[in-house]
């Protein structure tokens, strides 16, 4: 698999509409008094030190692979950061009061498979929260994937990461007989964007980007035009601004 970085700086850009589900997702964990909090993709980390904030007692560990992300993530005096990959952290021994994945598991290959390691990492008593974003056969990214699968582009982009994602009673199905009491749903947002090129803005700063770094000069600035020109058909400016419905799965489980 090809390897990319981020640019946090364009992922905030979008700060709101990505924060929220991460806020929604917290308003379901139960977990009154944590000890020990694990925020594994933590991204810039400006969501990990929420984590902080509502738990006082808590010490939190933010985990990304993009070193990058750590490098932008704020000082707290009971957060630290480090770059690592969660599944070496989820191979470890130590155990977490809660398990925070906002964002992040679309991006590891078969990650339904390794959620029972994640599991195991949570306490008796613990919480394991994670959401996903599950809206990949939507225009946002099947066109994405149409014009890579394209000439001159498919011989470039055939290794690059492209996430997936699983549907609700998939993690429950996981989940429920490693002992856990689970709450699993999903919630269609519908984020107002601004600007004729609003969604490539999106798309580019999460999603779309191991494409684009996947393709020489030259061939990136085409792809990026024609990009630019199939998201503005499907999704129009209007009145309203432009309109991106988003689909993002959540699952929120107690260790008995």
């Amino acid at each position: 698999m090809k390897m990319h970085t981020w640019d946090p700086r364009h992922y905030l850009g979008y700060a709101d509409e990505r924060g929220r589900p991460f806020f929604d997702l917290l308003a379901r964990v139960g977990c009154e008094a944590p000890e020990r909090i694990a925020d594994l993709g933590c991204g810039p980390g400006n969501l990990t030190v929420a984590l902080a904030e509502r738990w006082p007692r808590a010490e939190v560990l933010g985990v990304d692979s993009s070193a990058e992300m750590i490098a932008a993530a704020p000082s707290h005096p009971r957060v630290r950061f480090e770059v690592g990959d969660l599944r070496a952290w989820a191979a470890a021994s130590d155990s977490v009061d809660l398990l925070v994945s906002n964002a992040t598991l679309q991006w590891v290959p078969g990650h339904l498979a390794l959620l029972p390691e994640l599991a195991r990492r949570v306490r008796a008593g613990g919480w394991l929260a994670m959401q996903v974003p599950g809206n990949f056969s939507e225009p946002s990214h099947a066109l994405r994937s149409e014009l890579a699968a394209e000439a001159p582009y498919a011989e470039h982009v055939r290794e690059v990461a492209v996430p997936s994602a699983h549907d609700p009673v998939d993690y429950l199905r996981v989940l429920a007989p490693l002992g856990f009491e689970v709450d699993a749903w999903e919630t269609t947002y519908l984020h107002v964007l601004r600007g004729r090129d609003a969604v490539f803005d999106w798309v580019t700063g999460t999603g779309a980007r191991p494409t684009l770094q996947a393709l020489p000069e030259g061939l990136r600035e085409q792809f990026a035009a024609e990009f630019r020109v199939r998201l503005a058909q499907a999704y129009p400016e209007t009145d309203l601004g432009v309109l991106l419905p988003f689909r993002r799965v959540f699952v929120v489980a107690r260790r008995g």
